[in-house]
């Protein structure tokens, strides 16, 4: 059997060493059009910040090393051009001429590219930049040594953008970030991603929104918003997204579907016989809800490769999908998600509910315990789980680890009480944020509380409900108080209820949700119409801070 795998990163490469383990006498062979096969490129920004201090410890594998220990035939700066689908054979351009390859098995993981829209200007700029590759890295780098810029702009709040705007900083830059949404960080809603916008400004970023680039000037040094305000920028990356890499796969006629991707069944398989495809150019189900997704991730890109080596191999798998799971580090915070986030469930009209649960990364009397904001989004009927987002400084990634793994074993949201961690006062808490999420949803559930979201607060004052903040006073000095709101500390709440009018349906908000719960239970336990506000003063007041009296 001869299988040629074009693409020689992520997918393409663990499809290539997975055969190989699995049929010894294939003869295997991986064309790459870069001068690098293996690489890692999810750590190119943290070169470019000097965290990661070796250019060679980005090469993952060299060429000579997989044929010594695979015996893998691969070919970098090599470009397969065109796919022959009925002679099975591809056409590889080098810098020596064009070849044709045949093939018995054919498996395309080409990966995306940078999506660059187009502006006046773009063409005759020199210092602007997209960051996919070693040569992209080598070029910013290089540029910078030669050209010692001192102010950056980059053009996209997400992933790659702000760990570039990170690694920026720490060169000394001073960096400017544009974003055409709303917020930063796309994938996660807007009150989780407030958290990162505030890190982002506590470090001297500054952060334009719903905002684009229009056009450049001076050869790049001016980048011109869609306002008509004007940016200097010795240095701009463009990191406004990525869309998948088909130009090959249309002239062989495949199928392509949702944003141009590579349509393949549950076997990896395309529409034409023989030929199979993997990584970020494929459509995959979303495992959430079964729709068609693109999702450009290291980890499912791996998987699918090994797996569409076991299909060709004659092993028993199947694409089961992917829910998307990602982490990203902005200075000292780290953001984390997984599923679906609540905006995407609002245009499905999914029936859902949001539980914000404040916990600490291990237990708050150690030394050191950091504050993550966990959301959990359920279905308040049969539990399932849709999405997690979290914030924080410490242990965000093994919370979002938890629920990602609870989602894809079928999980429901009565099942994050009965999880078991290892606990000791370094390591967790007797009593996790995921579980306590689960206590705060079987709540909702179960009719024990009801809550209201952050966006909610104003209208349903509007309408008449009046918000009662249980903080200390001394909290109220140090952090401010809520515009209009009524303040009784809880522990003299049941004194003094006759100051609550029964006559008004009640808000309770403290500092992150626990007290006021517990004020909600006291309310409704004394004939109170009660709700309490999801978050509470923490969440609100990062979202609304100009709702904050100080």
């Amino acid at each position: 059997m001869k299988v040629v795998i074009i693409g020689g990163v992520a997918g393409g490469m663990s499809a290539a060493t997975r055969l190989r383990r699995l049929n010894e006498t294939a003869e295997i062979i991986v064309l790459e059009k870069g001068p690098y096969v293996s690489f890692a490129n999810c750590g190119l920004p943290y070169y470019v910040a000097g965290e990661i201090e070796e250019r060679s410890d980005l090469l993952v594998q060299t060429p000579e090393a997989l044929q010594a220990r695979f015996e893998l035939d691969v070919r970098p700066h090599s470009e397969a051009v065109a796919i022959d689908a009925s002679l099975k054979e591809v056409t590889v351009r080098t810098s020596e001429g064009d070849y044709t390859l045949s093939y018995d098995k054919l498996i395309l993981s080409p990966g995306a590219k940078p999506f660059i829209p187009p502006a006046k200007g773009l063409e005759e700029a020199k210092n602007i930049f997209t960051l996919r590759s070693v040569p992209d890295v080598d070029a910013i780098t290089d540029f910078m040594e030669l050209h010692q810029p001192k102010k950056a702009v980059v053009i996209g709040a997400g992933f790659i953008g702000l760990e570039m705007a990170e690694s920026l900083v720490h060169r000394g830059l001073d960096v400017t970030i544009i974003e055409k949404a709303p917020h930063v960080l796309p994938p996660l809603d807007e009150e989780m991603a407030a958290y990162i916008t505030k890190e982002l400004k506590a470090n001297g970023v500054k952060l334009y929104t719903g905002l684009a680039a229009e056009s450049f000037e001076a050869e790049g040094k001016v980048v011109v918003l869609d306002t008509g305000e004007r940016l200097e920028s010795d240095l701009t990356l463009m990191s406004v997204g990525v869309k998948p890499e088909t130009t090959l796969a249309l002239t062989a006629g495949i199928e392509t579907g949702i944003r141009g991707g590579i349509v393949v069944n549950e076997y990896y398989e395309t529409s034409q016989k023989d030929i199979y495809a993997v990584g970020d150019a494929i459509v995959v189900k979303q495992q959430i809800n079964g729709e068609d997704t693109m999702i450009a991730l290291a980890s499912p890109a791996n998987r699918q490769g090994r797996q569409v080596a076991d299909v060709i191999s004659g092993l028993p798998r199947k694409n089961k999908g992917s829910i998307g799971t990602a982490i990203v580090r902005v200075f000292n915070q780290v953001a984390a998600s997984t599923g679906l986030n609540e905006r995407q469930l609002k245009m499905t009209n999914e029936k859902f509910e949001i539980v914000h649960i404040q916990g600490k990364s291990h237990a708050g009397y150690y030394p050191n315990a950091g504050t993550i904001l966990l959301k959990v989004l359920f279905n308040p009927e049969n539990g399932k789980i849709y999405g997690a987002q979290a914030i924080g400084e410490d242990g965000v990634d093994k919370r979002i680890d938890i629920i990602a793994t609870a989602i894809k074993s079928g999980m429901t949201i009565h099942d994050l009480p009965e999880l078991e961690f290892t606990y000791a006062p370094p390591f967790g808490s007797a009593k996790d944020p995921v579980n306590m999420a689960g206590y705060a949803a079987l709540n909702l559930i179960e009719g024990v509380s009801e809550s209201i979201q952050w966006y909610e607060l104003e209208s349903k004052q509007e309408e008449g409900y009046l918000l009662l903040d249980v903080r200390n006073e001394g909290e109220l000095e140090k952090n401010g108080r809520l515009k209009g709101a009524l303040n009784i500390p809880l522990d003299q709440l049941r004194e003094r209820l006759s100051e609550v009018p029964k006559d008004k349906p009640i808000i309770v908000s403290c500092h992150s949700g626990l007290r006021s719960y517990i004020a909600e239970r006291i309310l409704k336990q004394n004939e109170y119409k009660a709700k309490n506000l999801d978050g509470a003063f923490a969440l609100y007041s990062t979202v609304r801070p100009e709702k904050v009296e100080k």
